[in-house]
């Protein structure tokens, strides 16, 4: 079966056929880095991690690159806060940090590259000359504005008629602009103060006046790159002019997805993404999880609290084209559900590896379930990368494993003569094929969904950590009372153990043997 998509661009599922028959190039318009990722944002990195796994299991060679936002006035609104950095630079090197940390913790597949806006700057000053010579872009002011009305196609993926779109941009930008939905490519000077203030976090004293964030000299004055500029540089730069597959989240379409195939294929002449994806949005109660609402979990805090295998079940039991909800209940199924392959894994892998699993034991119905199952998963996949319906396919197979280990007599084939029936004490056992092709099967398709039942370190590693703090708390106690020589046994004793302390003015840290700090 054909890998089939659902193409946002044309509204129909069609068939995948790349540029390039053994290649596929993938974008995923990646965070802008001014909080930390949450549950939402580890929704679609799912999807789209299990889209390159997916690719690549049945053949293609994928390239994808992701972009990192670090040019924002929710950036520069950070400066200041919580020792996040003196600059915008500074607060977006952390958040990428922290970003980085969570997608290892829920085992992504790494991009090609991570590009950032800050190091594309001439890319994107040469996209937009190149949009002001061809004629769909003028200066203003200083700014640079893309004009709508030059480019027959605009409003086409988001289904829009261009005298109904609303005006674009901030509203000081109106006055500068010929067209209500021209959308700026290039803005004269710095942020400016009402942005930063807008997205300040409440009760945060900043004092002094709010910093106005990095710009960069261009034909046009000094100033900084429009949004929506950024991931077409970015992308045209580390793919090519056309992508493949381009994916992000449905909030996207308009105007961000919008906005970049009109300056895309003006500038270039060809079409820029030939399969449009978009992630549905993610819900807790009857809003969307997001920074700005405040309504929302971070990666690192469900990681600590689920681990990594159970958050994928849980991100992957809806497709990435269905709206998704939040709640204990949904996460409890996930946690059920996971627990129910790791022990159907385990219980398979254990009595593969003990004398009861015999070479001429052949259980049909077994062979037959993962075969099945097998199939099923494929077809869910190549339906549009149906995870929903591919976790299923998963589930069957630790059911028919366990039907398998759990009958009143392990299996002794479909014999039916006397002769056989009689023979069948000597025969009794596990049908050793069988139980290999369900752990086979479970450990390669679950591996398509980043699932891996090698054991999922990261809740206790979290743990651990907890635990160190309790004994460096006490270890503090001991201080303070003047037991110099316990607390210096405790420091001993966590050393032994491969725990590096360290104290510090702002109290004791310590290292975990991983490498972790804490």
């Amino acid at each position: 079966m054909t890998l089939h998509v659902t193409n946002t661009l044309t509204g129909e599922t069609e068939p995948f056929e790349p540029q390039d028959p053994e290649h596929v190039l993938l974008y995923y318009c990646g965070l802008t880095v001014s909080d930390p990722p949450h549950l939402g944002h580890a929704r679609s990195w799912v999807h789209v991690d299990v889209m390159h796994r997916w690719l690549e299991f049945i053949g293609y060679d994928v390239r994808h690159v992701e972009n990192f936002t670090d040019v924002n006035e929710k950036i520069v609104a950070r400066v200041g806060e919580d020792d996040l950095g003196e600059d915008e630079a500074d607060v977006a090197e952390t958040y990428i940090g922290r970003t980085l940390a969570d997608m290892r913790s829920l085992n992504l597949l790494r991009a090609e590259v991570y590009p950032r806006v800050s190091e594309h700057v001439p890319e994107i000053i040469d996209l937009v000359e190149t949009l002001v010579e061809k004629g769909y872009a003028y200066e203003s002011n200083g700014s640079v504005y893309f004009d709508v009305t030059s480019f027959e196609d605009y409003g086409t993926l988001s289904n829009q008629d261009i005298d109904e779109i609303e005006s674009q941009g901030d509203p000081d930008e109106r006055s500068e602009k010929r067209h209500p939905a021209d959308f700026a490519l290039w803005k004269a000077d710095g942020v400016d103060a009402d942005a930063v203030a807008e997205h300040r976090h409440e009760g945060v004293d900043h004092g002094g006046d709010p910093p106005a964030g990095q710009t960069w000299d261009s034909p046009w004055g000094e100033g900084r790159p429009g949004w929506h500029i950024e991931c077409s540089a970015m992308s045209m730069t580390h793919l090519d002019e056309t992508l493949d597959i381009h994916v992000g989240g449905r909030d996207l379409v308009f105007p961000h997805h919008e906005n970049e195939i009109a300056q895309s294929e003006a500038a270039t002449g060809e079409r820029f993404a030939n399969y449009w994806l978009h992630c549905e949005l993610f819900q807790m109660a009857d809003e969307k999880m997001s920074s700005s609402l405040g309504n929302f979990v971070t990666v690192d805090e469900a990681v600590d609290r689920w681990g990594t295998n159970v958050l994928r079940t849980f991100l992957t039991a809806g497709s990435y084209n269905s709206t998704q909800l939040y709640s204990d209940e949904t996460i409890t199924e996930a946690e059920e559900r996971w627990d129910q392959l790791e022990r159907a894994h385990e219980a398979a892998a254990e009595a593969v590896d003990s004398p009861d699993a015999r070479t001429k034991i052949e259980d049909e119905q077994l062979r037959r379930a993962v075969s099945t199952a097998r199939d099923e998963f494929r077809a869910a996949m190549n339906d549009d990368f149906n995870t929903r319906e591919a976790q299923s396919a998963l589930l069957s197979i630790a059911s028919a494993a366990n039907r398998h280990l759990e009958a009143d007599e392990p299996a002794v084939g479909d014999s039916e003569s006397e002769s056989e029936s009689e023979k069948a004490d000597e025969d009794k056992g596990y049908d050793y094929r069988g139980l290999c092709q369900a752990v086979d099967a479970l450990e390669e398709l679950g591996s398509i969904l980043g699932l891996s039942f090698a054991g999922d370190t990261t809740g206790s590693a979290a743990l651990a950590g907890e635990v160190v703090d309790l004994v460096l708390d006490v270890r503090e106690r001991e201080r303070d009372s003047g037991n110099y020589e316990r607390a210096d046994d405790l420091r001993d004793e966590l050393e032994a153990l491969g725990i590096e302390v360290q104290d510090t003015d702002e109290g004791p840290t310590h290292r975990l043997p991983s490498g972790e700090k804490e």
